[in-house]
């Protein structure tokens, strides 16, 4: 993402020299500089890596941190696409979603998704229309007829084999039986399956982690941004220090999503490309609806024509979310309206549980990378993606300059595949790996059957215990294997005093290894902690400590991070924290 907010060291300290920055100045060029790193620009910098090209990827603030850091948590065949005509996306997207599950079965699991339904026949006469003309129109929520059609088409794409159960519809008695929170008024239920991703920022960590292996041709780097464009190349600026210096590539590819015409504009290049709807979600500490939803996702039509989500997350519910229209230079916030929008449909669904502002843990917004859309409904513009094709300003048209429009998590290894091919092309070069079916990170010998899971856990349960073992498999897939045995090794797999499902160590390896510059990084993408409402002042101070050992801060960088993550998470994420007059040593 290369046009947000930047990140001043004011608020920090004086940062040191980040190592990842100057072997960028050492070596100032790549055959191809990818420019915005959430999961789309990072699965096409894996791909270009694993063809052995020299690839950049840079981002102006963490990795995974904009639009992909906003997503619903779903990896999903997208069963509304159906009614848009877009056949080509719902095939391939429940083909991702399908094989995801095999990939990166530490991540990406099956998810038993139930509608209630309030009519039967409601939306058969709209429908048509919509589908032919994708125009506003008064809303009108989907029957149970308009959705068994969907349903119905939608196995037909999304079974892998049979291996994915058919939907199952249920009348009233059956579906209160289930779930019998939901409102009494419903007079049936739909239930298919579809699949969760209970950490996007850590899967595209290993999506990247998987390019940075292939070997010293894939460099990687947070926190630089691509400010300009002349003769010498991408003029590139560290968004920490506020240093730049020159950077040239024989391709630029900029998958900056919905903050690609802001990107193509800072390149010195006019694009209308993008078109983004600003989707909200909050978080909610919540026992009684967290039991009401049975472990499942509650996913339907609001009454106004949004496609709303209630959904079990990490002993928490998840509900979002909105499309609204957004303005790329304004701050990306959830208001206080979208906030009674959700405690509407809450109400609308489980009439008898009562929701208000105290249970709100964390709220979160993003805005969809989609294509500019005019006078198309919203909810109606294509997911699809495509890519633009121009040349690097002040490059006499020697450089040429991919711009990828549209996209989302569930495609994103199918769409590096063909970005890159487009890339190789510019490059005069051919494919000589193929992602589809490679394992991701730590989901390559993951172990998926309850025999395997067992004998995992006794193998590395004898270092740090069973438990701990099994805690550390589902953060981090079989990449668990190398930290258990260095904090085995190293005494350090002491549980915070403020965060105790968390070590010393494990932190410790967080900070060093995965290109952590601000504590905000920790809390936000490292670990849940943040999303699950688990920050306090004493976690700040506390992780401000282990990381800021690791990274060498001082103790008035210590301070500036501190008050800088609690600055963005009251301002960002309505999480209020104590202010506290930190002392250091």
């Amino acid at each position: 993402m290369a046009t947000s907010s930047t990140t001043s060291t004011s608020s920090s300290g004086a940062a040191a020299l980040r190592p990842a920055v100057e072997a960028l100045r050492a070596r100032p060029h790549a055959d191809v500089l990818v420019i915005g790193a959430g999961i789309n620009g990072i699965a096409t910098f894996r791909d270009l890596a694993l063809q052995g090209v020299d690839v950049v990827i840079i981002d102006r603030d963490d990795f995974v941190s904009g639009a992909s850091a906003a997503s619903s948590h779903m990896i999903h065949g997208g069963i509304r696409y159906l009614e848009n005509g877009e056949f080509r996306l719902v095939r391939e997207s429940v083909e991702e979603r399908n094989a995801l599950v095999r990939i990166a079965p530490h991540y990406v699991r099956p998810l038993k998704t139930t509608v209630p339904i309030f009519s039967t026949f409601s939306g058969i006469l709209s429908a048509p229309l919509r589908f032919l003309t994708h125009k506003a129109g008064k809303p009108t929520e989907r029957g149970a007829a308009l959705i068994k059609v969907g349903l119905t088409a939608y196995d037909s794409f999304s079974r892998d084999g049979g291996s994915v159960p058919r939907h199952e519809f249920h009348g009233r008695k059956r579906s209160l039986a289930e779930l019998p929170e939901l409102n009494p008024g419903i007079k049936y239920t739909a239930t298919y399956y579809d699949a969760s991703m209970h950490d996007p920022e850590r899967l595209a960590l290993d999506v990247l982690h998987d390019g940075l292996a292939a070997g010293p041709n894939a460099r990687a780097v947070n926190y630089v941004e691509a400010a300009g464009a002349d003769g010498d190349g991408v003029r590139l600026r560290d968004t920490v220090t506020g240093e730049e210096f020159a950077f040239t590539a024989s391709v630029v590819v900029n998958a900056s999503g919905p903050w690609t015409d802001l990107t193509n504009e800072a390149l010195g290049g006019a694009t209308r490309f993008m078109g983004g709807t600003k989707g909200s979600h909050i978080v909610l500490d919540h026992p009684e609806l967290l039991a009401a939803t049975d472990g499942r996702e509650i996913f339907f039509e609001h009454e106004d024509g949004r496609i709303v989500l209630i959904y079990p997350l990490k002993g928490r519910v998840l509900v979002g979310t909105t499309d609204l229209e957004h303005d790329m230079r304004k701050p990306i916030r959830t208001t206080e309206d979208e906030i009674d929008y959700f405690f509407d449909l809450i109400s609308h669904v489980f009439p008898g549980i009562a929701v208000n502002r105290s249970h709100i843990v964390y709220r979160f917004a993003g805005v969809r990378p989609l294509p500019r859309h005019d006078e198309t409904q919203p909810g109606f513009v294509s997911r699809d993606y495509r890519i633009e094709e121009s040349t690097v300003p002040g490059s006499g048209g020697a450089v040429p300059l991919l711009s990828l429009v549209g996209g989302k998590w569930t495609t994103f290894r199918a769409l590096a595949e063909h970005l890159s091919d487009e890339v190789l092309a510019k490059l005069g070069r051919s494919r000589t790996a193929s992602t589809e079916g490679l394992a991701i990170g730590g989901g390559r010998g993951y172990p998926t059957t309850d025999a395997a899971r067992t004998v995992w856990l006794a193998t590395h349960g004898e270092l740090v215990g069973r438990a701990r073992a099994a805690e550390l498999l589902e953060r981090y897939g079989t990449h668990a294997e190398s930290l258990i045995t260095e904090l085995a090794e190293s005494g350090t797999d002491v549980a915070l005093r403020s965060a105790p499902t968390y070590s010393a160590g494990e932190i410790t390896a967080l900070a060093r290894d995965e290109q952590v510059v601000h504590l905000s990084d920790v809390l936000k993408r490292r670990t849940s902690l943040a999303f699950t409402g688990a920050v306090d002042a004493d976690v700040l101070e506390e992780l401000a400590e282990i990381v800021g050992d690791a990274l060498d801060w001082s103790a008035p960088r210590r301070a500036g991070e501190i008050e800088h993550a609690r600055t963005e998470l009251h301002d960002v994420h309505g999480v209020a924290i104590e202010q506290r007059r930190v002392a250091h040593a």
